[in-house]
């Protein structure tokens, strides 16, 4: 079975000026905002949980996403919790600042 994982993803266009860089971002985040799983946009990453298949998936689309909105290069920081026995949730690390 798979279980609910949480990635934090970076997605930073390479050899692109600000505004058109910006651009890029913002189709990556729309990508992920169609997904239809969980996911929460903060200053530097933007961290999505559900089943890994879906993650992982999800990883190369956006990727597909960022090159149709222009980016030739892209330089991409990801941090996977994975757990084997139970699933990662988003809430049971920042529930509590909410």
């Amino acid at each position: 079975m798979s279980h609910t994982v949480n990635l934090a993803i970076q997605v930073l266009p390479t050899h692109l000026p600000q505004p058109e860089a910006y651009a890029v971002v913002d189709a990556a985040i729309d990508c992920i905002k169609a997904s239809g799983l969980e996911y929460l946009v903060c200053p530097f990453e933007t961290v999505i949980e559900g089943p890994y298949e879906q993650v992982m998936k999800l990883v190369d689309d956006i990727q597909t996403a960022c090159n149709k909105a222009g980016a030739q290069s892209l330089l991409i920081n990801m941090k996977l919790q994975r757990n084997f026995v139970k699933d990662i949730a988003i809430d049971d690390k920042i529930g509590k600042y909410k």
